[in-house]
């Protein structure tokens, strides 16, 4: 894979593959752009593909792991993240300055493949750029997304059936909790429209750019999915890797425990700006911050309850033709994989 780089000049933030296309005639430096994307889906094993790769070394990943800035869905309203996210063509190419001469640079922004824009936007900034997905069987996946969105403070609805059921109000713009980021999230068909958004990476690059992993040969032998995933980035694929499993799946104990502890972290509304602010006189930077963790993952979360199989059953009999679609386009029998021929 070639190393590429694009001529920058100071983009706005309207359209930054734009930008990188046309450059300027003032402050314009030669950056690197990414070699490589995972796309998504969340919660698909791409936190532990991201930290793998990340210990590779011929590649390069900055930190924090999802970027989001090539999809114009998430940069209105950026969540309250410590350092917040790049604003800039120059800023989000400065991410990989770190990287040392001969390395592969990439990112992992699992919304990516969710998003209308990102494909459109990586081709015309990174037109010979590699794409890794994962996809997961989706009644699991869906769940396992929910919970993420409850946790992420997303989603309020904690059960999963009225949540989803709410999607026609929200199409609407009805029934969205007060701090959701990006409100279209929370209309779940969306995320698993698997044809749909695999058809426009390939179509933005190629078929050739883009690699479809299934989660289950992931967390079946995910050692040998990331060598190939190796040989598909063009690295040493008999480079040591040691193994991790990142980003598991927790559930909210009390959601009121659980916005309060929120609010302090961010200091949203007026009596936790004031918690915040003594909180913050009297205890270090980094002190705060450990504490607010621990208080999150031993106050706030546990173990996920164990799948309302009815439910789960409905989402696959809904998602069937979906599978079905997947199973054609990618000419593998995922509908057997995934037990969607046993659904009578």
């Amino acid at each position: 894979m070639k190393q590429q780089s694009v001529r920058v000049g100071w983009p706005s933030a309207s359209d930054p593959a734009a930008d990188a296309a046309a450059g300027g005639d003032s402050g314009v430096t030669t950056r690197r752009v990414p070699d490589f994307f995972i796309a998504g889906h969340p919660k698909s094993g791409t936190t532990a593909l991201y930290e793998m790769l990340s210990g590779h070394p011929q590649i390069f990943m900055p930190k924090p792991k999802e970027l989001w800035f090539l999809a114009e869905e998430l940069r209105d309203r950026p969540p309250p993240l410590p350092g917040g996210m790049a604003r800039t063509l120059e800023e989000y190419l400065a991410l990989f300055e770190p990287a040392r001469p001969g390395q592969r640079v990439g990112e992992a922004t699992t919304l990516y493949l969710w998003s209308q824009s990102a494909a459109g936007a990586i081709a015309r900034l990174a037109p010979q750029a590699r794409v890794i997905v994962v996809l997961r069987e989706p009644a699991s996946f869906l769940r396992s997304l929910h919970l993420q969105f409850v946790e992420s403070y997303i989603e309020t609805e904690s059960d999963l059936a009225r949540a989803i059921a709410l999607e026609g109000a929200r199409r609407e713009g009805r029934g969205i909790p007060p701090h959701t980021y990006w409100p279209r999230m929370l209309l779940y068909s969306e995320h698993v429209r698997y044809v749909e958004q695999l058809r426009r990476f390939r179509e933005a690059l190629s078929p050739e750019q883009v690699l479809v992993l299934i989660y289950d040969d992931f967390r079946r032998d995910n050692e040998a999915v990331l060598r190939s995933v190796m040989r598909f980035l063009g690295v040493d694929d008999a480079a040591p890797i040691e193994t991790v499993e990142a980003n598991p799946t927790v559930a909210v104990r009390s959601q009121r425990l659980h916005e309060l502890v929120h609010a302090v972290s961010v200091g949203r509304g007026p009596a936790s700006l004031a918690v915040k602010g003594t909180i913050k006189a009297l205890t270090p930077r980094g002190l705060r911050r450990r504490a607010l963790r621990a208080a999150e993952h031993s106050v706030v979360y546990t173990s996920p309850p164990p799948p309302d199989e009815h439910l789960m059953l409905e989402l696959r009999r809904r998602f069937r033709g979906e599978v079905q679609a997947l199973s054609e386009y990618l000419e593998r029998d995922l509908v057997a994989l995934w037990g969607y021929d046993e659904l009578g």
